[in-house]
């Protein structure tokens, strides 16, 4: 019998560390690349502005905002009036359907639509308030959307909106292209979490209930550094993923460790993972609020592939995704340490009669899973424009079903699992009100545990 052989040597534990910085040199590498390669993209698809834009300072906010037509396009020349704090002036939607005015005092401004800048064949949504009133910060980009559909205005002003066909529910060719693609950068993004929560499970035998507020700490953190501190997005970025790699590190090194070796079965360690999620959650929520905080004040920049339309920052979002996941399955099939963790995974006891040092193979899962969830929570709030502190918990659900049809403790199952969860889920968009595009997750989920238990991936197993 063939069994692996990985020799104690005095330098071993600097051979894994070492391995732990070059992942995080390369995941630096990747998102400055994706910064630099973002500014082309962005200057190639903006078109030009009739207006000024406004720039953000200590003593200066902005409020801002972006209308389009019923089809699509840019809504140029729409009036705005916007009064309060001792403010009364109209702002003007420019070339891109874009407005943005500066402010010089914190407070409450009225932004009101004047319909009759509105074109032919277009009125405002009824479901749209206006006029609106928006809390305005310094320091801060304060958005707003006007929404415009198709319609007539009668003479005596009233507006009749034109109903559509699909209502939001008709099948398109150019929809369904729309939801496939949503649900390939869905599933890379699930991806980046759903294969540390695996590698977890794996090595600990571990469900780790708190796994989706590594998540949200990720987005939080970039939040905090990008918009509080100041500090550039990509450095901010690079910074939150650093962070969450050393939460979990230390959650090892106090918490997870000290518990296995008092013999804690896995059944315990649930519930305390169970405990640490409900913490933390109301932590964030003490902290930060509970509203919805932009990573990016910015408006995002679109980017038209045939059909599809994308912002660029999902565009990089996607690539620097694909790179990371690639590089994690380099390890683990290419190198030395990749082959310890697949061997802890596979038998802890025969691996550490190998001479591998389980703990601290662990030790490394731990921290490289806590990264890739921080960084998942960075990308995934840049690409939905927000995050706030139920981020993580929305999205366990769907990396839990993604690691069970899989296949539990499986890192490449848990990419094809995550995949094929982000596929279905915005797929359901198609078919079903968005309000229930997660439930087919738990459908998804009940569904593979009664057919298939041990997932795609998964082997076998007979008990007793």
């Amino acid at each position: 019998m063939t069994t692996l052989t990985v020799p104690q040597r005095p330098e071993g534990r600097v051979r894994i560390w070492r391995s732990a910085w070059i992942i995080m040199l390369i995941i630096t590498g990747v998102l400055m690349a994706g910064s630099l390669g973002a500014s082309p993209a962005q200057a190639a698809t903006a078109p030009p502005l009739t207006a000024a834009p406004c720039a953000t300072d200590p003593a200066t906010g902005c409020l801002q905002g972006t209308i389009k037509l019923p089809n699509g396009d840019p809504a140029v020349g729409i009036k705005l009036e916007i009064a309060g704090a001792g403010l009364d002036t109209v702002a003007v939607t420019g070339d891109d359907g874009k407005w943005s005015q500066a402010i010089t005092a914190a407070g409450a401004y009225t932004i009101n639509l004047d319909t009759s800048s509105i074109p032919d064949g277009a009125v405002l949504d009824s479901a749209t308030k206006n006029p609106a009133t928006v809390n305005g910060a310094l320091n801060k980009n304060t958005g707003y959307v006007f929404k415009i559909v198709g319609g007539t205005t009668a003479a005596d002003g009233t507006t009749t909106q034109t109903p559509t066909t699909d209502a939001g529910t008709g099948v398109t060719f150019e929809r369904f292209l729309q939801q496939l693609v949503s649900g390939i950068r869905l599933g890379l993004l699930l991806a980046l979490a759903a294969v540390g929560l695996s590698l977890i499970f794996g090595t600990t035998g571990l469900s780790n209930f708190a796994h989706g507020e590594q998540v949200t700490l990720g987005g939080l953190l970039a939040y905090l550094f990008a918009n509080v501190l100041g500090l550039n997005l990509i450095l901010a970025a690079v910074i939150s993923v650093a962070i969450c790699a050393a939460t979990g590190y230390f959650q090892d090194a106090l918490i997870w460790k000290p518990l296995r070796r008092r013999g804690l079965g896995t059944t315990q360690l649930m519930i305390v993972t169970i405990g640490l999620s409900i913490a933390l959650q109301y932590a964030f929520q003490y902290f930060l609020g509970a509203s919805t905080v932009r990573i990016d004040q910015a408006n995002p920049v679109t980017v038209a592939l045939g059909p599809v339309t994308l912002s660029a920052q999902s565009l990089i979002s996607m690539g620097i995704a694909v790179v990371i996941i690639a590089l994690v399955g380099f390890v683990l099939v290419k190198t030395r340490i990749g082959r310890a963790t697949r061997a802890v995974s596979d038998n802890p006891s025969l691996a550490a009669a190998s001479g591998i040092d389980v703990d601290r193979i662990i030790r490394l899962v731990w921290t490289s899973a806590t990264a890739l969830a921080g960084l998942s929570g960075v990308l995934l709030g840049l690409v939905l424009n927000g995050v706030n502190w139920q981020t993580g918990l929305q999205l366990l659900l769907l990396m839990f079903a993604a690691i069970t049809l899989g296949g539990l403790g499986t890192a490449f199952g848990a990419l094809a699992g995550a995949m094929i969860i982000g596929l279905v889920v915005e797929l359901t968009n198609l078919v079903l009100p968005g309000d229930f595009k997660y439930a087919t997750a738990l459908v998804i989920l009940i569904l593979v545990l009664l057919f298939r238990p041990q997932g795609i991936f998964g082997r076998r197993e007979r008990i007793g």
